[in-house]
């Protein structure tokens, strides 16, 4: 039976990083019921998404990658090797990123070159971009291994980690004086860093053998160094460390959950 292009592991990853993305607008829409988060909550929910990111990290993308290149070099040494570069690469490729693109923590403030001329706004874009684009190549190289189940867990739980997040920017840009209509749009503007981040990642399935293990620690990597640079500061500087650490776990044990039973 020939094979339709809904069926192509690309498609996939471009449609399934397309609808995680999609996800960022859902929570961006709840800003026109919500007048603000406590920091508590906000603390909390952003946790709970680098909890979801975590487990992403290493049962959808760490271990199949270990999985693929064993299975190629014959070797588990050299499969750790080669997801090992992946993992570096991506996390000195993000880290580069930050280094030297401004962009504004809603909480730490301002990071990287000064940058006065730039509107408030577009640091906020510009340091959602930086999360969203490894997270829709995450799930565009969990489709290009050709395993949908995989796929579809981090699709869904991407997905589901975009919603606390949409809301966060949504409010913080409400709080600084937008409307709700110009909060919760350019909160859902922020999604679409992951389609492209999907097709980088769903691109993946046309390399070589050896190449996908490394792409997929690419993005593993990219998104820990999310997780320990970002969010784990940022969420344990207001005196909520314990529910912040708690819906961590939460978040990656939902994660494992979805990876386990779909993948």
């Amino acid at each position: 039976m020939t094979e339709t292009w809904l069926e192509h592991p690309f498609w996939l990853g471009v449609l399934g990083s397309t609808v995680a993305g999609a996800c960022t607008a859902i929570g961006a829409a709840a800003v026109f019921g919500i007048q603000q988060l406590s920091p508590k909550l906000e603390d909390i929910m952003l946790s709970a998404a680098a909890g979801i990111m975590l487990a992403a990290s290493f049962f959808s993308l760490i271990l199949p990658g270990l999985d693929m290149a064993t299975e190629v070099t014959g070797s588990s040494t050299m499969a750790s090797l080669v997801v090992i570069a992946g993992v570096l690469i991506g996390a000195i490729g993000l880290w580069m990123l930050h280094e030297h693109v401004p962009h504004e923590h809603f909480i730490g403030g301002h990071e990287g070159p000064d940058s006065h001329e730039i509107k408030r706004i577009w640091l906020f874009v510009i340091a959602i971009t930086l999360h969203n684009l490894p997270e829709g190549m995450a799930v565009g190289v969990g489709f290009a291994t050709g395993d949908v189940g995989n796929g579809m867990g981090l699709a869904i739980g991407i997905g589901l980690q975009n919603i606390p997040e949409g809301l966060a920017v949504s409010v913080s840009l409400l709080a600084i004086g937008y409307s709700r209509l110009s909060a919760c749009g350019w909160g859902a503007l922020t999604g679409l860093a992951e389609p492209l981040g999907g097709v980088i990642g769903a691109a993946a399935g046309g390399l070589a053998t050896l190449a996908l293990p490394s792409v997929l620690g690419a993005a593993a990597g990219a998104m820990l160094y999310i997780i320990s640079d970002e969010i784990i500061p940022e969420t344990h500087r207001r005196g909520f460390e314990t529910p912040a650490t708690f819906a961590l776990m939460t978040g990656m044990v939902v994660m494992m959950f979805l990876d386990t039973t779909l993948g």
